[in-house]
């Protein structure tokens, strides 16, 4: 049985208890279950480091995994979700270091490997408990039971397998490069490594002069940012072609040589120096200088060091042309001098640095120094020897280690290989195989980088980690590669080997077959990106396990990770799967965006310059997170700047409005099923068979969404489906549900009311199976009780238990109607910039005005704007809408205006020219564009598409009670000053927003049977008596003047101190009091029950100009302070011909004249109270006739005495008049109703105006033609005098 729902919520109150749910049906588990069987959809999980917790970044990605496999199951898909684990590595190596006060190599030899790598293990997986946790919290679905771990012995075997397999190939080789490398973490790091991390930094820049060997008082100079790699200098690197220049430093004498164009980075102007020669770069090749430093000086003789070459790579962009080259600390440095043959790829290396970046003992005057503290004193004795030409500092961008946040240096370190230049073709073609979104970040950053791919260093000198399966003789000839612990044994002898790490395997031995002794192993460990690029084997021990599993699954269908992951596990993926199988490793990948905190600094701890995720999570809930970072430009790969107050609106604007139409649902199936005796029971092939136009609408607009929703996803783009989705909760909220309001409470009938709760039903639960995946809390939270309502036929065989066992419905083809699609987006258009208007001149809408005129071009437009002119009426609270073409009529025009991305890229120089142009084009000019699609501006030929459209208002001619606002494709004009009518209406609506905002104050639901009472001035009272009518159509309940009833208690009381019960300076006190169910001692005091009066008399059988009815009150008394008897008389019509009552505003009708309108009543046309009023068919068969109305509940009526009257029971008049177009109209007006409550004159005149529709104009009465006899007050004392008589009314 469908349960109430409360007003307020918890949102993350609501997810724990969801939470609970979903662990006790094991909800993931049983998902898994029920798609046994199903095609399978393939998901890799790059697995995270265990030694610090989840932050916005992992949340944004964990989150784009869970929505996209998610949406795969509920599509009819097998998804295996496997959570995964980085474990080996620098993050966790560092974190021990510095536990520890570990500071190189050294220090874990001392230790031993053994303990060292036994605290690792003690702090792998600190945080793995707080991660599942919060994924869990997040509602992400994943498997943390079945999941793998890089220091597993099974996924590292497999990891060997994969190194044989490439060794195999002859793609590993040893070699020494340059690399990236951390002195804090004693080790390189590969190029996609070092490019994570770069920061703005100062460094000191200087210039040093190299004296020539040939002339002794002619210097090079070099600019360097890096001190410290000067004592390694063995060469200067010129530009062949580019044009150098002997010069005179006029201060000091001294003759340089540098680039021309690089004259400003020692002299600030021209008189400062004198050129002496120019030439070009090429004729200083392999001239000999002098060594700044003795430490390597001997490799002048040897190798010819210490002379200026020539390459490329040296430009005019910055310092003075000539770089300084320490071969084994710069990538360039290292190849020119190998070219040139100043070092050779096995000479020693000339490398005076050791792990920690501390210089060796080769440097004699800086050993032990850190190489950053050593930059002052190499300065220093540079300036003392003469060689420092200048000093300054800079500012530039130097990558950082990702780990330790310390400088990297460039170094040349010995290390293992996997030979990648050779495939780069292949890596091209394989990523063209893929496809990414954003798409860019495939074709530009990927790209780029796979072009650019250089042979991969794959080993670490470090402990933590999967050793390199290589054995070697001493002298490196005999070299065997183990694949697998089943052949490690074997080679070995030792059996049952359990562990793969360093202190269990480097001790192991393999007898040399060439008669070497033994095979030790090599004392690195992979790279941990060679781990995780290894993941889709590894993670299934491919291949000695589930090798036709694997096999029939790869490529995966889809991964997921950070724009940082182009260099890294996207990157390591294709190298490993391009150099194994030849094939890309997945087929469909999405890249997210950076998360930065509020200020576009990257997130720190240290700072605290973001909130806590959990702290987030337990305020607004997983789902608000989750939709607020899946709706962020952080899903097309741009960075998201994090506000908490952004998650707070997810809240505010999408869920609560959500949850509030779902509130509203449930509530009025209640209150149908308790006051009709209907129920609703959904079933979805029964769904189209209401012809109301809006139930049509926002079933189409549904379709369409999952129409569109389900090729959008089918294409990964989330940054699409999220912002459309966001956008149906406004559609649904703000128009179909408010714009339905009255027939979802059942104002149109039942059966109308059944047709509109069972559509919003359709919409609520479609929409619920459509959302699960993105927020799977709150569309599961609505399910569980929307299901109660569904017809339990159409759901045999399923299994119900959750909306997450369900599957994405299919778009209803027969339900989508674009026309009614585009008919209503033009409604709408008029009614927000109606409301523009009136926010502009602060006009609330509570205020009527008296018209909105919508402009367009097109007919078909207008014509759907005026078959929705109720709806806009409504909306814009106006009186009249008019629908024109005539834009001159108002003072409106085409205005044109350039696209300026189009244009801008056509035109370039004449942009800004013909830009002024367009928006010079007349209205003529514009219009003639309109029929034929294309015009001239300074002779480019322009079409559809480079222009852009709009309609401008120039003030409506001869009028200034208009104003305007636009959208390109129509303009919308307010008359903008209201009359007194239509300001006291206002105040009736003030009234209304009173009385509903005392009630919420109150906690009432709209159900509860209240009766309101009010003391206010004689102004407002006059408002609320004319408009009480409205008031109650609105509010539901009765309205009553004070007092309260002696013994009732209010169940809340206005503070009349307070401005929000104020209604323009009038005040406003009111009390609520509770009904019982049959309304009896709780409301106004029930007028006596009168005895029946006799009717009015019949005078020279005058009849009324109009039709009516005759209304025996039965079995209870008029509320409300009504007062008489209880009989009424309605009119079916007035003016005569006009305005029929229906079947459902007569019943109105008798419930406002006998103050009962907060009962449910029944009108019957016997006396025996047995025939019910119909609700359908012509009533004015009924005229002259009595009906009886009794209640529904509480008093009993019996058998009434049979009326044979057939004259109004109530004194009338009749009344003759002109109305606003000029045709005579004739009318009545009922001096009393019920029988004995005759009105006032102030009464009897606001029926005129209403009656001859005179927009609040003062109107006269009299009792002669031709304007004689007025009637007055003094002149008429009593105005059932005026009985049977005929007025004529004047408007003023």
């Amino acid at each position: 049985m469908a349960q109430p729902v409360p007003e307020k919520i918890s949102f993350p109150g609501e997810e724990e208890n969801i939470l609970k749910y979903w662990k006790e049906i094991d909800a993931f588990k049983t998902s898994l279950k029920l798609s046994k069987g199903k095609p399978r959809y393939t998901f890799y999980d790059g697995p995270p480091f265990a030694t610090g917790l989840p932050h916005y970044g992992h949340i944004l990605a964990g989150t784009i995994k869970d929505v996209v496999t998610r949406w795969a199951h509920q599509s009819g898909f097998h998804v295996e979700r496997r959570f995964g684990w980085d474990c080996h590595g620098l993050p966790v190596e560092y974190e021990i270091d510095k536990t520890l006060g570990i500071k190189g190599p050294e220090d874990v030899a001392k230790m031993g490997i053994e303990k060292y790598n036994a605290e690792c293990r003690k702090i792998v997986m600190r945080y793995s408990s707080d991660w599942e946790n919060i994924v869990t919290r997040l509602g992400r679905w994943i498997d943390f039971e079945n999941d793998y771990k890089t220091m597993y012995p099974w996924f590292m075997e497999s990891i060997w397998w994969v190194f044989k397999e490439l060794y195999n190939k002859g793609l590993v080789y040893k070699g020494s490069k340059v690399m990236p490398f951390s002195t804090a973490c004693n080790t390189p790091l590969s190029n996609f490594e070092s490019g994570q991390n770069y920061k703005d930094v100062v460094d000191p820049a200087v210039i040093v002069s190299f004296q020539l060997e040939e002339t002794p008082g002619v210097s090079m100079i070099a600019w360097t940012t890096t001190p410290w790699t000067l004592p390694s200098n063995l060469s200067l690197c010129v530009n062949p072609t580019m044009d150098y220049v002997k010069v005179k430093d006029n201060n000091t004498e001294k003759v340089y040589i540098m680039m021309e164009a690089r004259l400003e980075a020692l002299f600030k102007n021209p008189e400062e120096y004198t050129v002496l020669e120019k030439f070009q770069g090429k004729v200083l090749e392999n001239k000999r200088y002098k060594p700044l430093f003795p430490y390597f000086s001997y490799m002048g003789k040897k190798s010819g060091a210490f002379r200026v070459l020539c390459d490329s790579y040296v430009t005019a962009e910055s310092g003075t042309g000539v770089v300084h080259q320490a071969p084994y600390f710069g990538e360039d440095d290292q190849r020119v001098c190998l070219k040139y043959g100043i070092i050779t790829r096995d000479s020693e290396m000339i490398c005076p640095v050791d792990a920690s970046g501390k210089f060796t003992a080769d440097v004699t005057d800086f050993q032990g120094l850190y190489i950053k503290d050593a930059d002052k004193k190499i300065m220093k004795h540079l300036k003392e020897v003469g060689h420092l030409v200048h000093q300054s500092e800079t500012k530039h961008s130097y990558p950082f280690c990702w780990r330790s946040e310390t400088p990297l240096i460039y170094k040349a370190v010995p290390s293992w290989f996997v030979r990648v230049e050779q495939a780069q073709e292949q890596l091209l073609n394989n990523n063209s195989q893929t496809y990414w979104v954003p798409d860019f970040v495939k074709e530009k950053r990927f790209g780029n980088w796979l072009r650019e791919a250089r042979d991969w260093a794959i080993s670490r000198n470090r402990y933590w980690g999967t050793p390199i399966p290589l054995w070697v003789s001493d002298d490196l000839e005999e070299v065997v590669c183990v694949g697998s612990i089943e052949e490690l044994e074997k080679l070995t002898g030792v059996k049952d080997i359990k562990d793969l790490h360093r202190e269990t395997i480097d001790k192991l031995t393999i007898p040399s077959k060439l008669g070497k002794g033994v095979l030790k192993r090599v004392s690195e460990v992979f790279d941990c990106w060679f781990e995780s690029g290894s993941m889709p084997y590894a993670q299934v021990h491919y291949p000695f396990e589930n090798k036709k599993a694997f096999d029939d699954a790869f490529p995966a269908d889809f991964i997921a990770e950070g724009i940082d992951q182009t260099r890294g596990w996207f990157y390591t993926l294709l190298v490993l799967s391009t150099l194994l199988f030849g094939k890309p490793p997945f087929k469909n990948l999405v890249c997210n965006g950076l998360v930065l905190a509020a200020d576009g600094q990257k997130m720190s701890k240290r700072k605290k310059n973001y909130p806590d995720p959990l702290e987030v999570v337990h305020k607004y809930g997983a789902d608000a997170l989750r939709l607020y970072l899946c709706n962020s430009p952080a899903v097309r790969a741009d960075s998201l700047r994090f506000r908490e107050d952004g998650v707070k609106d997810i809240l505010k604007d999408v869920f609560l409005p959500w949850y509030n139409a779902y509130r509203f649902l449930m509530q009025n199936v209640e209150r149908l099923q308790r006051e009709e005796g209907m129920s609703l029971e959904y079933h979805e092939e029964k769904l189209g068979s209401s012809e109301n136009y809006m139930d049509r609408w926002i079933l189409s607009f549904t379709q369409s969404l999952i129409k569109y929703v389900r090729e959008e996803m089918q294409a990964y783009r989330l940054y699409t489906v999220m912002p459309r989705l966001v956008k149906f909760v406004d559609e649904l909220t703000n128009w179909y549900v408010k714009m339905n309001r009255k027939r979802l409470k059942g104002d149109g009938g039942a059966s109308d009311c059944l047709d509109a709760l069972t559509t919003l039903f359709a919409v609520l639960f479609s929409m619920s199976k459509v959302m699960a995946p993105m927020i799977p809390y709150i569309t599961e939270l609505m399910y569980q009780n929307l299901k109660h309502l569904l017809d339990p036929e159409a759901m045999k065989g399923q299994d119900t238990r959750s909306v997450h066992f369900m599957m994405i419905p299919e778009p209803r083809e027969d339900l989508i109607d674009t026309h009614i699609e585009s008919a209503v987006a033009s409604m709408q258009s008029v009614i927000e910039l109606g409301r523009l208007v009136r926010e502009r001149n602060t006009l609330p809408i509570r205020y009527p005005l008296k018209e909105v005129v919508a402009i367009a071009g097109d007919q078909d437009v207008l014509k759907d704007i005026q078959s929705l002119e109720s709806y806009i009426l409504e909306e814009l609270n106006v009186k009249k809408l008019t629908t024109t073409t005539d834009k001159e009529k108002y003072g409106a025009r085409l205005h044109a205006e350039p696209d300026h991305r189009v244009l801008g890229a056509k035109l370039k120089q004449q942009f800004k020219a013909v830009t002024k142009a367009i928006q010079e084009l007349t209205d003529a000019q514009l219009m003639d564009f309109q029929q034929t699609g294309e015009i001239d501006v300074l002779g480019n030929k322009l079409v559809e598409g480079d222009l852009r459209l709009m309609y401008q208002f120039d003030g409506a001619k001869g009028s200034s009670t208009y104003d305007a606002h636009a959208y390109p494709h129509v303009l919308v004009l307010l008359e903008v000053t209201p009359d007194k009518s239509m300001l006291d209406e206002g105040l009736a609506r003030d009234v209304v927003n009173r009385i509903q905002k005392l009630r919420k104050d109150a906690s009432l639901m709209p159900t509860d049977d209240i009766t309101v009472y009010y003391d206010t001035t004689p102004e407002l009272g006059k408002v609320i008596t004319e408009f009480s009518d409205f008031i109650f159509s609105t509010i539901k309940q009765p309205l009553v003047p004070y007092p309260v009833p002696a013994g009732q208690k209010p169940i809340i009381v206005s503070d009349p101190k307070k401005k929000d019960y104020k209604v323009k300076d009038n005040k406003l006190e009111m009390a609520i009091v509770r009904r019982g169910a049959s309304g009896a001692g709780s409301t106004s005091s029930p007028a006596p029950v009168v005895q029946a009066l006799p009717p009015a008399p019949v005078k020279n059988g005058v009849k009324p100009h109009c039709k009516f009815v005759n209304v025996q009150l039965c079995g209870m008394s008029s509320h409300e302070g009504r007062e008489g008897s209880n009989q009424a008389t309605v009119l079916l019509e007035n003016p005569q011909g006009q305005f029929a009552l229906s079947s459902n505003s007569l019943k109105e009708q008798v419930q406002s004249v006998f103050g009962v309108r907060g009962r449910k009543v029944e009108v019957y046309s016997d006396a025996n109270i047995q025939t019910p009023l119909s609700s359908s068919g012509n009533i004015s068969n009924l005229n002259t006739k009595t009906l009886y109305v009794v209640a529904c509940t509480g008093e009993q009526c019996g058998k009434q005495p049979v009326s044979s009257l057939s004259s109004p029971v109530c004194h009338f008049t009749n009344i003759e008049y002109t109305d606003a177009g000029g045709k005579n109209c004739r009318g009545t007006l009922l001096l009393e109703n019920p029988r004995g409550d005759t009105c006032t004159m102030s009464q009897l005149q606001s029926q005129v105006q209403v009656l001859a529709g005179t927009n609040g104009r003062q109107v006269k009465l009299y009792r002669k033609p031709g304007q004689k006899e007025e009637v007055l007050e003094q002149n008429v004392k009593n105005l059932l005098d005026l009985h049977s008589e005929t007025l004529y009314a004047v408007c003023l």
